[in-house]
């Protein structure tokens, strides 16, 4: 987030004009000073990861009408971790993740497993009570469609491995929509590209950060989009316009 704010990244957001705004790996303990200022009119939530003094994982919401209630993962498992973001408004749950990858290796499949089945739990609930829209990197590819080159990859990189991707075909099932894959068909288009080999200039990307909605607002949903034009990190911002 410091290095967004130095290299005026949040200008690019401030001009969606959005009501509601979702951050993730903020790696920072505190607001900064500029983005203070500039998003003065948003009321503004930071859940720091207890790890590495605040330099790894974080996410925040920055949000133009005041939430009832925003809490986070208190006392459970991946608590310390700052991946969780849920605000109750008066029509519906926003939820922010930014669901841990399953590693290198996939050494930490296991643990993405308990974060998959703590997760679907908790959405259900709240979904249980109202409507939800669920945002972020959700670190899965879901089909061959959202990545560049998925023979080579499945089941051998992390978030396209057949468990992630049945995870995700589980929240779905539950009473959720992928608002952009609904809304876009077959249309290719990606939101992240590795920093490495020139992914971006060559386009061989992850479709990983998602807007999803439960399955009684997705009629509400009037756009779900992927900024590609928007540099200066190796995701692209999506951006959900819903009438709710």
């Amino acid at each position: 987030l410091r290095a967004c704010a130095k290299k005026s990244g949040h200008k690019s957001i401030l001009a969606e004009a959005a009501d509601v705004i979702f951050l993730s790996e903020t790696k920072c303990t505190e607001w900064p000073v500029d983005l203070e200022s500039a998003f003065k009119d948003y009321h503004k939530t930071l859940v720091v990861s207890k790890k590495n003094k605040g330099g790894y994982a974080g996410v925040a919401l920055l949000s133009k009408i005041k939430p009832i209630k925003v809490r986070s993962l208190d006392k459970e498992l991946f608590a310390d971790e700052g991946r969780l973001i849920i605000a109750e408004y008066t029509r519906f749950y926003f939820v922010g993740a930014y669901v841990p990858n399953s590693g290198r290796g996939l050494v930490n499949l296991g643990g993405r497993e308990k974060w998959e089945d703590l997760f679907l739990e908790k959405i259900k609930d709240l979904d249980s009570k109202k409507p939800v829209i669920y945002a972020g990197d959700l670190n899965v590819a879901h089909n061959e469609i959202d990545l560049a080159n998925p023979e080579s990859n499945r089941n051998k990189t992390a978030g396209f491995t057949d468990q992630e991707r049945g995870w995700f075909t589980r929240l779905l099932d539950a009473g959720f929509k992928d608002t952009y894959r609904e809304l876009h068909g077959d249309k290719k288009e990606y939101t992240f590209w590795s920093y490495m080999g020139n992914a971006r200039s060559k386009n061989v990307g992850w479709r990983l950060d998602y807007y999803v909605v439960s399955d009684r607002i997705f009629s509400k949903v009037k756009s779900s989009e992927i900024r590609t034009s928007v540099m200066g990190s190796d995701h692209a911002p999506v951006v959900l316009e819903i009438d709710i």
